[in-house]
């Protein structure tokens, strides 16, 4: 086994990255590999690449050749990927010196999250008529996404036995196998009582499988289908925004944010592991919080 795919093991299985993040990790090392083999064959042993001796130089060579043609948000994948492999083969004891220490990232630019106002958050919530199996699922995902904040990987790998409608509470293991409790809305509570009473006619195609959200083969619903459900609805509503999992959100947090919900809060709600990263939603509350003043100050 190569030291990449033993890195990618240690990620799968000590820290549970998802397959979107291996496949990324996989698609960016291969490259650099690549570079390697055909720009310094003195680095390659028994057709592998000898990480243990390798410099910064052919590092350094291969991101002043990528700078031309990737993003700077690109660029600062493939130097991440670089430093977490470099970790890994420190903490393995296979390298002494951890070069990709070294590299730096090219500083990106900052840009807010988009996310729907109030208003269109609940005509979304109300897109899927139907009763069918499908509207039924279609609406407790959209309202379990705004209601609790959560990921789409959170979601979709979502099992039954992390819901607790009584108490109107589940648990969700997010980013780096972390365990965080949440909330769910009344909304959310009532659209998942209705889906999961007509749940079982699709699960038992597939031997019941216990994922909360299922595909029409009664399997556990993929990640595009979400997406591809989400842009639909928002396709009829003529909403002006491409509208993402991920938007619904930010969605969530500037909602929070803008109805004087703690930041350590929504910290936690989201499951962030700094706060640095929550505090963009500070900026999104600007308009807000420039109109209280409007309204409350007396020179305004």
């Amino acid at each position: 086994m190569s030291r990449v795919e033993e890195f990618l093991n240690y990620l799968r299985t000590e820290k549970n990255c998802s397959e979107h993040t291996l496949k990324s990790y996989r698609i960016d090392l291969r490259e650099i590999e690549a570079f390697i083999r055909q720009n310094g064959p003195q680095w390659i042993s028994e057709n592998e690449v000898q990480w243990e001796k390798l410099t910064i130089l052919p590092l350094r060579a291969y991101l002043g050749r990528a700078y031309g043609r990737l993003q700077a948000a690109s660029l600062g994948r493939r130097i991440a990927a670089l430093r977490s492999f470099y970790r890994f083969l420190a903490k393995q004891g296979l390298v002494q010196n951890n070069i990709a220490r070294e590299l730096a990232a090219p500083k990106l630019p900052k840009t807010l999250p988009k996310f729907l106002g109030v208003e269109e958050a609940f005509r979304l919530m109300e897109a899927p008529k139907g009763e069918d199996v499908q509207s039924l699922r279609d609406r407790a995902m959209l309202e379990l996404f705004y209601s609790s904040g959560l990921r789409l990987r959170e979601l979709t790998g979502l099992r039954l036995s992390a819901l607790d409608l009584p108490t109107g509470m589940l648990r969700v293991k997010g980013k780096g196998n972390k365990e965080r409790l949440l909330p769910m809305g009344g909304k959310a509570c009532d659209a998942l009582s209705a889906y999961l009473a007509i749940r079982p006619q699709i699960s038992a195609q597939a031997g019941h499988e216990d994922f909360v959200f299922l595909g029409v083969q009664g399997k556990k619903i993929h990640p595009r289908v979400v997406g591809r459900r989400l842009e639909e609805y928002a396709t009829k509503l003529g909403l002006p925004k491409k509208v993402t999992p991920h938007m619904l959100r930010h969605s969530f947090a500037t909602h929070l944010m803008n109805n004087g919900a703690d930041l350590r809060g929504i910290q936690e709600l989201l499951g962030h592991a700094s706060l640095s990263t929550t505090q963009k939603y500070t900026h999104i509350s600007l308009d807000k919080l420039l109109e209280v003043y409007d309204k409350a100050h007396p020179k305004a």
